[in-house]
């Protein structure tokens, strides 16, 4: 049987991701994080954008997946729009964008030009959501319904990226995403991130592990099938009004 430690959203909090993946027994060899039990680790989106070192993040899960073939990748929205800037596409360099862009305008053509191949290689040979161990264990940046597993359609990817939104606005200007989790009924557990909020939060097989790592919160890893929770504290300032917190 497969096991995995899926890890909620980086940031570029790269320290942190190396000090999570120490704690969770993994050997770094060749500049990756290799486990001598052969556990695979799994993101759930979001390498980059606001924190110090996103090309650092980048460069790593790329290796993982595409030269070592000892990890899983699905995107983020964070990536999503990456990957849009790289094509070319008329993005809004905000949001977190900036300080990825400002880490790759530092660079030689050379080098900017090869982590920009990379990462649309990673982006376009990567799958919109994670199906593991014969379907009983998903994983999806924003979450999925049970009845999206297995489609790719237009609607999923948004779901998958964003969540379950509606385009309403809060008024600090962050979208007002719909608590699907509320409602899920199957019988995959759904790994995601994507919501900032203080704890990893379970509810009707559904575990959201995005403990806001770039806000100052804590980078959060979960092991399957144990169960486990392994977090690690951030080095970033805390900005509480990042956090979310669902109605309980």
């Amino acid at each position: 049987m497969s096991k995995y430690d899926v890890i909620g959203d980086i940031h570029g909090c790269y320290d942190e991701f190396v000090e999570l993946t120490k704690k969770l027994g993994y050997q770094w060899e060749k500049d990756v994080p290799l486990h001598p039990e052969e556990r695979k680790l799994v993101f759930v989106g979001d390498l980059t954008d606001r924190g110090p070192n996103s090309l650092g993040v980048m460069k790593v899960v790329y290796d993982l997946v595409m030269k070592y073939k000892k990890a899983h990748y699905s995107p983020g929205n964070h990536c999503n729009k990456l990957y849009r800037y790289f094509l070319g596409r008329n993005v809004k360099i905000l949001h977190g964008l900036e300080t990825t862009v400002a880490e790759l305008e530092s660079l030689k053509g050379k080098e900017r030009q090869h982590y920009k191949n990379s990462f649309i290689k990673l982006y376009e040979s990567s799958p919109l959501y994670q199906v593991l161990d014969d379907g009983k264990l998903v994983v999806s940046h924003a979450g999925i319904r049970e009845d999206m597993i297995g489609k790719h359609s237009n609607n999923v990817k948004t779901f998958v990226l964003y969540g379950d939104i509606n385009g309403d606005v809060l008024p600090n200007g962050m979208p007002v995403r719909k608590d699907w989790a509320k409602d899920y009924r199957g019988k995959a557990l759904i790994i995601y991130g994507h919501t900032p909020i203080k704890e990893p939060r379970e509810i009707n097989n559904t575990i959201n592990i995005d403990t806001g790592a770039v806000f100052g919160g804590k980078l959060t890893a979960y092991s399957y099938p144990e169960h486990v929770f392994t977090q690690v504290p951030s080095t970033m300032p805390l900005i509480e009004e990042k956090f979310s917190f669902y109605e309980e």
